[in-house]
């Protein structure tokens, strides 16, 4: 056997000191964004604090901490309208927008789309026109019966969608796509609408839902949307960092031992659960998943895990000041969440596309 110097080789051990450092490296990185996540989590929880205070009907923070601490029932009416119309409005948002910012970060690795988000991909489009039918000609009125057309429907939007998308000669490409979620969305919009008009009761009831709002919104709607997205965020946890090896090519995640299948099954699981509850709470809320995982990659630079986590409370943020500020630009009367963060987001669309045709996104 020939021998080598032994400045020639190199030795497990020689790798250990790298190994080390490195660890520590990414323990020190885990640190640091476990702390800009609390810090951000104590934000969220203060803008919903704030929400309490704002509305047609002023309360003053004291009849906000009684309503808290001691409530006093119905013969208070301040207190009656903190608890029984903003604490349930304000965790429904962040529930909604947590929702739509997680399952905006799973589209973009799935389908290696920037532009991906559940509205412009048409999976909210597709939850609507479900939820119309079911309200329009079915009759139902409850958050619990009409759910279950929601997650058919953005199902079938999403299958509809990738098909189209996949089809013909060449790869799946994210322009492919958009224009393909474009179609598909404007299709079950137009449809919803026509709902509306040859069902005037349906009409009234879809009129304010339609476009994305929380108003109205009691503790009922929160207990049956919330099982669906604990369990979808769950999932999209867990396959954040499997996405991150898909996101780079199905070939190199195989050869990484990922597999590209069922983590793609899982995913469009969890996309289902979470958009099908938002969208039977809310209504469809656009733009939330599109701009958020973009924010947060820009803003702290994080991928697999942490760009879901934190993409949960960035939705979670963006969707309850949007709130606020439309309970605050026309009085008495309401701008719903949906309009505001469609002004918001459109011109971000509008850059990002810019970005996506000259090469530097």
């Amino acid at each position: 056997m020939t021998e080598y110097p032994a400045g020639l080789v190199r030795r497990p051990e020689d790798d250990a000191p790298a190994l080390v450092s490195a660890h520590a490296g990414n323990r020190r990185r885990g640190s640091t964004y476990a702390l800009w996540w609390f810090g951000f989590a104590l934000v969220v929880v203060l803008l919903a604090w704030l929400s309490l205070f704002v509305g047609a009907r002023p309360v003053s923070a004291a009849q906000v901490w009684d309503a808290l601490f001691a409530y006093a029932g119905s013969s208070d009416r301040d207190q009656e309208v903190v608890v029984g119309y903003r604490i349930p409005r304000a965790l429904l948002a962040v529930v909604v927008g947590g929702a739509l910012g997680m399952a905006g970060s799973l589209i973009q690795r799935l389908m290696r789309n920037p532009l991906g988000d559940p509205q412009i991909l048409g999976v909210n489009a597709g939850a609507s026109f479900a939820v119309a039918v079911a309200v329009g000609f079915l009759g139902l009125t409850s958050t619990w019966s009409y759910i279950w057309f929601a997650f058919a429907g953005a199902v079938a939007a999403m299958a509809i969608v990738y098909g189209l998308g996949s089809a013909g000669r060449g790869r799946m490409t994210p322009v492919r796509v958009t224009m393909a979620g474009v179609a598909v969305t404007a299709v079950l919009t137009g449809a919803v609408r026509g709902i509306g008009l040859l069902n005037p009761d349906a009409f009234d009831a879809l009129r304010i839902w339609e476009v994305g709002s929380l108003i109205g919104r009691d503790n009922s709607v929160l207990l049956a949307v919330l099982p669906f997205v604990v369990v979808g965020a769950i999932l999209a946890m867990s396959l954040a960092r499997p996405l991150d090896a898909i996101s780079m090519g199905d070939d190199l995640a195989t050869a990484m031992g990922v597999p590209v299948r069922r983590v793609r099954l899982l995913t469009i699981i969890a996309v289902v659960l979470l958009c099908g509850a938002a969208t039977a709470a809310a209504g469809p809320i656009g733009f939330v998943g599109l701009m958020v995982p973009h924010a947060v990659r820009m803003l702290a630079g994080v991928g697999g895990w942490w760009l879901t986590a934190f993409s949960m409370l960035g939705g979670a943020a963006l969707v309850l000041v949007s709130d606020v500020v439309g309970r605050v630009l026309v009085r008495p009367d309401e701008v719903p969440v949906g309009i505001v963060t469609a002004f918001v987001g459109a011109p971000i669309l509008v850059i990002l596309v810019r970005r996506l045709s000259s090469g530097t996104s």
